[in-house]
């Protein structure tokens, strides 16, 4: 029985994001403190993290629209699947590069499903999309001062927008897509990364089996998919793929301003629909997953 039990503990790993081990004692939280985690905000430990968050963030946001002009620059006929493949790329290693600081979410989405999800509290949540939203406007802004006028209006620095303005023989044109079918899009593409990807490192037994860098690679995967998909399936120029992460579309918007403004709210709005919607998945699913044989089978020999 010794030796079970100690290969029971051996085998016993964390969330990939569960990234303090202080958030156990809280795990049955007393107070209304407890419960928002309010000790948290005056938590030096927690600030450093959340500077991973701004730094994860801003290269992320200055990598991608980077990436997105440089797609649509070259000269290629399949810009979509290059922009997907160096996102896949781009997303994991940053992932991997940020989550053994702060857990490595730089994505408000992300942050706020783990927050429903109680691996981490509400107080750490607002830290952490601060400093993704303030790391989001320090990436767009970088991108600014080194592209010229042409490509940014081109481009609307590679920002999330459902339309583009663009010169036309007989004055300005507008191309995209409606509001209702970004909304939807932003909907269901991040529900996808939520469920497809971003569970297994949620989950205890899929982390454990899989480990860091599979899962987090899946993730960038999961995402260069989604954004393959949805800038193919609309077939509107003016839209370049669904945002999946209001902090990158928050720093464009601020930084560009103008029309990417029109429809910002369905950049927040869309993934928060899609994460309270994964939150109540996890709720409905069964607690005891039967497709996984080693631990489960260990510890409930205990």
């Amino acid at each position: 029985m010794k030796k079970v039990s100690i290969l029971g503990k051996e085998q016993k790993s964390e969330h990939i994001w569960n990234v303090d081990e202080e958030r156990k004692e809280h795990s049955n939280p007393t107070t209304f403190s407890e419960l928002l985690g309010l000790n948290e905000l005056f938590s030096l430990k927690v600030w450093k993290a959340s500077v991973a968050e701004l730094v994860g963030t801003a290269v992320l946001v200055f990598a991608i629209d980077t990436i997105v002009i440089s797609s649509y620059e070259t000269k290629t006929n399949v810009p979509h699947l290059i922009m997907a493949i160096l996102i896949s790329i781009t997303v994991a290693i940053l992932l991997l590069a940020s989550y053994p600081v702060s857990g490595g979410h730089i994505n408000p989405a992300i942050t706020f499903s783990a927050a429903l999800v109680g691996i981490v509290t509400l107080s750490r949540a607002v830290i952490y999309i601060l400093a993704q939203c303030v790391g989001a406007v320090l990436g767009a802004l970088a991108l600014k001062a080194m592209v010229n006028s042409t490509i940014e209006e081109t481009f609307s620095l590679g920002g999330c927008t459902l339309t583009v303005i663009s010169p036309g023989p007989n004055g300005p044109i507008i191309v995209g897509i409606g509001a209702a079918q970004g909304l939807w899009l932003e909907i269901l593409c991040t529900f996808v990364v939520l469920w497809a990807s971003v569970w297994m490192a949620f989950d205890h037994s899929q982390a454990q089996a899989l480990g860091s860098v599979i899962v987090l690679s899946i993730v960038g995967i999961v995402v260069g998919l989604l954004v393959f998909v949805s800038a193919t399936v609309t077939g509107a120029k003016g839209y370049t793929w669904a945002g999946m992460n209001p902090a990158r579309c928050f720093g464009e918007a601020l930084v560009r301003g103008g029309h990417h403004w029109y429809g910002h709210w369905i950049f927040w709005v869309g993934p928060t629909i899609a994460c309270v919607a994964f939150y109540l998945y996890t709720k409905i699913i069964p607690r005891q997953h039967c497709h996984t044989v080693g631990s489960n089978m260990i510890s409930s020999t205990l």
